[in-house]
């Protein structure tokens, strides 16, 4: 009798076998610990250097040594839609496997089996982190290597870190590497504003950044794009709408490309600061709005001078509470063919009469006032080069002129002899060197007097600044490029109550009347200091204006030095500086200083700047320092015919055409005309020939005291005018007489030199 069938135990089989994959199951995953990861992992995250304006709005981004371009984003700043794009292309169970998609890694080898190729991938999201991370060569081995490498990373990080680091280190293509350069490369904007289109175009790319380039492959992208958009929604990431609206978005990519905003200003950052090492955003101080209108009316300004031989201009502005420099343009065009590339605001040019607010603030800072009277007469200085003899800009004089009329007109010859008085070069060249300006690199003996007048070179960033200084009533700070660097310290150079006085002068328009007209470009419809310079020969045009908030500086000319055709400061840079400071105006608001307690306002003799009865007629209200009062009238200023008693050095002028004030003065000693004397040439003078100066002013004065005379020279032409007589300079050296009516010869003898 057969004994029955025993049925299987499969109880008793299950167990052991379960045993024995739990016990290889823990072994495997005590076994993981030991798999070593790459060391890429976790170095230090790649970031590149990126310059941003101060509100945050890119500038450049500066590649790292690899040439690549990196920013970093966190997990929380990665919109969802950009999650999904991303999973649906590579990675859809994702937050499910540990590591290894086993059911995609088996799909993959049953179609390279049956089909001897590979049809599809089965690497995670983790799996291409490690590759990332060590690149190895791709062999199974190595396949291997990398989902072990993949099992023991989750073990290590959480998804959350696998992802964020998966988006920000992975190549997108064109050297961009994470989602945050790639979105704003590719479409100029943040990766949280991505539309589902944008963002599956973009989660496409890692699968093959060359041959998916969207720049130079359209449709291969966008046939990816929109696979990876069906997946969403059949994920049931993206509903049927979404679909059919992503689907049919035209496909828009930036043509900005790689931000390279403020050209002039980043290169310019980037050549001051040193950023070896350094990564991640450094927010600058500048304000990129501002600087695209300063681009903007820079080039509309070139382009109304273009036929006036006038090819390049920059521009600056400066806030002075922080010395942060808000905008800086160096060209027209960064990408002109004929310099577009040279940093105007940094190039070192003639200063023209940008120096003498400072002159006219050191004589007053040694007690003079916008008041005091100022010889405005032809005169010669002996200097260790030779006789220096400035001349005006409209070769005329203007006899006795008080400071405020006389800075605010812009005379050379008063200027020089006010730095007479007020200290020299020396003392001018101390101050504009603490004011910052690092180009005047030659001693006091090679600039002499006529540094006032423009003998010597800046740049206009730093000019600028120096007049930031001004505009802060005396105290200098340097300017300053990046925000997180704390503003220096303010160091006091001038008086504050002088300056307030330089201030006032250089705002009023009825005082530079005279020589601008009533309706210049330096005329506003509110309070602006301001100043304007042209170098010799029309090569270069300054303007500087500032009220409390604001300091603009503006240059105009021709980077090679041609001379531009008749463009003064005020028809050439001025326009500009006007544009800028009604913009600074409308959009952000200025202000005007408040009168200081110690400044008080008197009636003045126009003629002789001392204090005069309030009710007394002819007389002219000015502003001074109460500690620093002119002189009361006094009875013997005037003749017994109420004329204006003035000094022998007006005698040439008062005899000349350009005497305004006729019968009003008169001098204070008439000289005999028995007694000639001779003033100029004096024997032994050197003369130097400036190939800058018009012929017009190659031509020296030839003047007698107290009498007259007929001139003679066998070497030089004599020219005779109604001002005068002239002589004609060529080089050498030349004897000169001059006879006088009475026989008497005089004789005197000049050399002639080139520059």
């Amino acid at each position: 009798m057969n004994e029955p069938t025993k049925k299987p135990n499969y109880r008793a089989r299950f167990v052991p076998a379960t045993l024995v994959l739990l016990v290889l199951f823990g072994a495997g995953q005590i076994a993981l610990r030991f798999v070593p990861l790459p060391a890429g992992l976790f170095a230090a995250p790649s970031v590149s250097l990126e310059l941003t304006d101060r509100h945050g709005q890119t500038l450049r981004a500066v590649p790292d040594e690899e040439h690549h371009f990196h920013k970093r984003l966190g997990l929380t700043e990665v919109p969802e839609v950009f999650v999904h794009a991303t999973l649906a292309a590579e990675d859809k169970r994702f937050w499910h496997h540990a590591g290894v998609d086993w059911l995609a890694t088996s799909r993959a080898a049953k179609d390279w089996l049956t089909r001897g190729r590979v049809v599809s991938g089965a690497s995670t999201i983790t799996q291409q982190l490690i590759k990332n991370a060590e690149p190895r060569p791709r062999t199974l081995r190595t396949k291997v290597v990398e989902a072990a490498q993949a099992l023991r990373l989750e073990q290590v990080w959480d998804k959350q870190r696998i992802f964020e680091e998966y988006i920000n280190l992975i190549d997108y293509g064109n050297l961009c590497h994470g989602a945050a350069t790639a979105a704003r490369f590719y479409f100029d904007k943040p990766l949280a504003k991505l539309s589902p289109a944008e963002a599956a175009l973009l989660a496409a790319l890692p699968n093959g950044p060359a041959r998916l380039n969207p720049l130079r492959h359209p449709q291969r992208a966008r046939q990816r794009q929109r696979l990876v958009l069906e997946r969403m929604r059949a994920n049931g990431w993206l509903a049927e709408a979404e679909f059919e609206r992503a689907i049919a978005e035209p496909l828009r990519l930036s043509s900005a490309g790689r931000a390279f905003a403020a050209p002039h200003f980043a290169d310019f950052v980037l050549a001051q600061n040193e950023f070896s090492g350094r990564s991640g955003a450094v927010t600058t101080t500048l304000d990129l709005e501002l600087n695209r209108f300063v681009e903007r009316v820079v080039r509309e300004q070139l382009g109304r001078l273009r036929d006036r031989r006038v090819s390049h201009a920059a521009g600056v502005v400066l806030d002075n509470r922080t010395g942060d420099v808000l905008a800086l343009v160096g060209s027209g065009d960064f990408f002109a063919a004929d310099g577009g590339q040279v940093n105007g605001a940094w190039a070192s040019r003639s200063a023209g009469s940008t120096f003498k607010p400072f002159t006219y603030l050191l004589a007053m800072e040694r007690g003079d006032t916008p008041a005091s009277i100022v010889a405005d007469v032809p005169v010669e200085f002996a200097t260790p080069t030779g006789t220096f003899r400035p001349e005006n800009y409209h070769r005329r004089f203007h006899g006795p002129v008080r400071y405020r009329i006389a800075l605010a007109n812009s005379l050379n010859v008063a200027a020089v002899r006010v730095l007479e008085r007020a200290g020299g070069p020396e003392s001018l060249l101390r101050v504009l060197r603490d004011c910052g300006l690092t180009s005047l690199q030659r001693n006091t003996d090679h600039y002499g007097l006529g540094l006032t007048i423009g003998n010597a070179e800046a740049r206009l960033l730093e000019l600028a600044n120096a007049y930031a200084c001004l505009a802060r009533l005396g105290e200098y700070r340097p300017f300053r490029l990046i925000v997180d660097e704390p503003p220096a310290p303010a160091r006091r150079v001038f008086d504050a109550g002088t300056s307030f006085l330089l201030a006032d002068m250089l705002s009023d328009n009825l005082a530079r009347t005279a020589a601008f007209g009533a309706d210049s470009s330096l005329r506003f419809d509110f309070p602006v200091a301001c100043k304007t310079g042209t170098s010799s020969d029309f090569r270069d045009n300054w303007a500087f204006g500032y009220t409390p908030e604001f300091t603009v500086g503006v240059w105009v000319g021709n980077f090679d030095g041609a001379p531009m055709e008749r463009v003064s400061g005020v028809t050439g840079a001025a326009p500009l500086l006007h544009e800028i400071f009604t913009h600074l105006r409308e959009h952000r608001g200025t202000s005007w200083y408040a009168s200081p307690a110690e400044v008080v306002e008197s009636t003045i003799h126009p003629l002789t700047g001392k204090l005069l009865a309030s009710d007394q007629l002819g007389g002219v209200r000015e502003k001074f320092l109460s500690r620093a009062l002119p002189r009361m009238a006094a009875p013997a200023d005037l003749d017994a015919a109420g004329r204006v008693r003035l000094p022998t050095e007006y005698e040439q002028w008062l005899a000349s055409r350009d005497n305004w004030l006729g019968d009003r003065v008169v001098l204070t000693e008439t000289p005999l005309a028995s007694s000639p004397r001779l003033i100029s040439p004096l024997p032994g003078s050197v003369f130097y020939l400036d190939p800058d100066l018009p012929a017009s002013g190659q031509r020296l004065p030839l003047r007698i005291g107290g009498g007259t005379g007929r001139w003679e020279s066998s070497t030089l032409r004599i020219e005779s005018e109604r001002a005068g007589s002239f002589v004609r300079l060529a080089l050498g050296r030349h004897t000169l007489r001059v006879t006088q009516p009475d026989g008497h010869v005089q004789e005197t003898w000049v050399e002639i030199r080139t520059l």
